[in-house]
């Protein structure tokens, strides 16, 4: 049986099991992700987060979506676990790194009375070569070209924020997309040979978008913080808004910008605690045969 201690925690409805394996690891995370992530006979949540000890970084998170396969990176999941080691004595500065597959990120934790309330996060540079995030185009970049999909054209930009995502800027509301439907076929479309994250989005003006999100692995979450900043991106090289944004999803508001002096897109937004448990994994539980997607370094 395995056994161990959690804590749900939450970015704008984003909401992960997060595991202090600073001491003692789990084994086979991608069957405990898929456990623990059913929300009728698990935990729920969108996925699961280790959080290890690393020898580059302050920590180390490994993210598994909720079919069990591994993420390199997830924007509202990292702030949560700033706010884990912080509130839980792992740590107790306010600037920390973590490892991730996606390469090392720092971190800025705003602490009230004493915990984190909110963290800003830099993400790194966006990568818009076509081969590197990866997707198969013959062009150098896809930004704002079109792709046919379920019998539709869809002018779509790619962006990798270390793990991929899909744009499309659409004048329809996001709010009546049939996302159940049309998210799947966007993840697993030949174009995409490690599937994508898919955002549809609304400009509400230069200064704010309207989200929803197809994650890859998990379906239709709340937020995606990787997903804001993609589409943030997508936008401002599309001309469509400033270089700062708020970005409103179903599940709340991020901030984001793009300072493309430095190439660097910067996140922020809150992190939440919801409860601390204790699971039992029966021996019984039957691993299902979902082929595991295990990004590359």
């Amino acid at each position: 049986m395995t056994s161990f201690d959690f804590t749900k925690m939450h970015g704008c409805g984003n909401d992960y099991v997060y595991v202090d394996c600073t001491e003692n690891d789990i084994e086979d995370a991608p069957s405990v992700a898929r456990f623990v992530s059913d929300r009728h006979f698990g935990i729920g949540s969108d996925g699961l987060i280790l959080i290890k000890r690393s020898k580059v970084a302050d920590f180390q998170m490994d993210m598994y979506n909720a079919d069990g396969s591994k993420g390199e990176m997830c924007g509202n999941g990292i702030r949560c676990v700033a706010k884990y080691v912080y509130d839980n004595g792992l740590t107790d500065k306010t600037e920390i790194t973590v490892e991730t597959l996606a390469g090392i990120k720092t971190l800025e934790l705003t602490i009230k009375d004493g915990r984190v309330d909110t963290v800003l996060v830099d993400m790194g540079s966006p990568i818009l070569t076509a081969s590197k995030i990866p997707v198969t185009f013959p062009k150098e970049q896809m930004v704002n070209e079109p792709m046919e999909v379920d019998g539709n054209i869809f002018r779509v930009t790619c962006v990798s924020m270390g793990n991929p995502h899909c744009v499309i800027f659409t004048d329809e509301d996001t709010r009546t997309i049939d996302l159940p439907h049309i998210g799947p076929l966007f993840e697993n479309h030949s174009t995409f040979p490690q599937r994508t994250n898919t955002e549809f989005a609304n400009i509400l003006d230069r200064k704010n978008i309207r989200m929803r999100v197809w994650e890859r692995g998990s379906g239709e979450t709340l937020a995606c913080g990787t997903g804001a900043c993609a589409t943030t991106v997508a936008a401002v090289i599309n001309g469509l808004t400033d270089d700062c944004v708020t970005m409103h999803l179903v599940g709340g508001d991020l901030t984001v910008c793009y300072n493309r002096d430095k190439d660097t897109v910067f996140l922020k937004g809150p992190a939440t605690t919801v409860y601390t448990g204790h699971i039992d994994i029966p021996e019984s539980f039957e691993k299902d045969d979902v082929k595991i997607y295990e990004p590359k370094k």
